[in-house]
């Protein structure tokens, strides 16, 4: 076992390695647009949309490809992985990559990440259909890659545990013996390895149909079922991405805290109930689809109130219950860890406020929307594979916490949440999202939304940098 945890950590470093390159990028392409719709540069609205396209695309491939990391090297802690399946994820995301970037940069595919049908085949010449039919094989590229990457987990979790229902630790609800009870990385590796097998294989089904229907358009698809299809696999998708970026919550802080993360049955319960919730909360983004069946419109809006508290609680207490007086060793890494907590807890909020029906037919196409996911994705999920990153290129090693990182750490957090919060204050103004060109009242916001993303993108770029930095000189010994 010791062997192949260490194989596993070439694997891993390219992993976050890369996620930490590609999030710089993505964040620029973010930066580019705030300073467009802010009049302080100039961008045709043709290029906007294919930035925003390629933006949303690319953050949740590659927020997802973080956290396989995490998930990858701690899990094989457990279970027997093997790196070949990692390695051929790699390959496949990295093929698909080429074909999404060619649609869009060289054919002007501009439909944005949720490519929802008909769009990719109605693009009023802005697109061929082969311009489209690259993105949607791209796409599905990168998702035949995860899912063998899942496939491998699920193998290496029911060879060391016997059954999936061992491994999410309903035997320990049973007995009640601590000795039944499977590692936190365990039981949250086992949940996302269920829920994205499932979502990826519904997402295969819409993408191979929309192929076909690019090509044979007599062969029609429901509009509402394809909607609904695309939603459970690309909200269940980015769902996943935190769940498993978390895993280095619950493995790494306790080295900071001399605390372990202990198991108990209200956090199984959480975790195995997040299994199912996970599935049916993302009719709240169709709360404005009148055609949807009114019992699809009710169990969006009481799973959206519910499906982020169970899991979220155990891991918030757990987290302060873990510090307080832990006389826990504050650097880079678990000060990152203890942020993306509350990232991750201040981000349900507008989640829930949106997620309201009376809210939602108002606020649902304004950049509130964005400003909710950026505060659940930037602070929360992206904060915790940047402490992964931070930690892995340490050697797992606690390190000072010298006054140019602590002054980095501040701005990285004064520039996210000062641009999260312009997110929202837009929204409350009730300016849309999605537009390329704003009105001369609304550029007022977007002007200094753009000079926090730029705070957020030198001190991102500082703590990605000067990781890489540290890796490649590992590397070289």
């Amino acid at each position: 076992m010791e062997d192949s945890i260490i194989k596993a950590r070439g694997v891993v470093k390219i992993y976050a390695g890369l996620a930490g390159i590609v999030l710089l990028l993505m964040m620029s392409l973010g930066v580019l647009m705030r300073l467009a719709q802010g009049q302080l540069i100039g961008i045709g609205p043709d290029i906007f949309y294919q930035i925003l396209t390629a933006h949303g695309i690319g953050m949740v491939a590659i927020a997802s490809l973080g956290g396989a990391a995490v998930m990858w090297h701690f899990l094989g802690k457990y279970v027997r992985l093997h790196d070949g399946m990692a390695i051929a994820n790699l390959a496949l995301f990295l093929l698909g990559v080429v074909f999404v970037l060619g649609s869009i940069f060289v054919g002007g595919f501009a439909a944005a990440w949720t490519f929802l049908y008909p769009l990719p085949s109605h693009s009023m010449g802005m697109w061929s259909h082969h311009a489209a039919a690259a993105y949607l094989v791209g796409v599905l590229l990168v998702g035949v890659g995860f899912l063998l990457f899942y496939l491998e987990a699920a193998r290496a979790i029911i060879n060391g545990y016997g059954s999936f229902s061992h491994a999410l630790g309903w035997r320990f609800l049973r007995t009640g013996n601590v000795s039944d009870a499977p590692p936190p990385a365990v039981i949250a590796s086992s949940v996302v390895t269920i829920i994205n097998i499932i979502s990826i294989l519904i997402g295969a089904c819409i993408l191979v149909m929309m192929l076909v229907n690019l090509y044979v358009p007599e062969f029609r698809i429901n509009p509402l079922l394809a909607k609904n299809l695309i939603y459970l696999f690309g909200h269940v998708f980015i769902n996943a991405t935190i769940y498993m970026a978390v895993i280095a919550v619950y493995e790494i802080l306790p080295q900071y805290t001399g605390r372990p993360w202990k198991v108990y049955k209200p956090f199984v319960w959480s975790w195995s109930a997040t299994c199912l919730m996970v599935l049916a909360v993302y009719p709240h983004h169709l709360l404005m689809d009148f055609a949807q069946p009114l019992w699809a419109h009710v169990l969006g809006q009481i799973v959206s109130y519910t499906s982020s508290l169970p899991v979220l609680a155990v891991t918030l207490t757990g987290t302060l219950a873990g510090i307080y007086r832990s006389k826990i060793k504050w650097d880079l890494t678990s000060s990152l860890l203890v942020l993306s907590i509350f990232g991750w807890s201040a981000g349900v909020i507008p989640a829930v406020i949106d997620g309201t029906i009376a809210v939602n037919t108002v606020m649902h196409n304004t950049l509130w929307v964005p400003g909710h996911f950026h505060l659940y994705l930037l602070v929360g999920c992206v904060s915790m594979i940047f402490a992964f990153l931070n930690w892995v290129s340490r050697s797992g090693q606690p390190a000072q916490f010298g006054g140019f990182e602590k002054n980095v750490l501040w701005l990285f957090i004064a520039g996210s949440m000062g641009f999260v919060m312009m997110f929202l204050a837009s929204g409350h103004a009730s300016i849309p999202r999605r537009w390329a060109v704003h009105f001369q009242e609304w550029v007022r916001y977007d002007q200094v939304a753009a000079v926090f993303a730029l705070i957020v993108l030198i001190s991102a770029a500082t703590i990605v940098l000067r990781a890489l930095a540290r890796l490649s000189a590992a590397g070289r010994r």
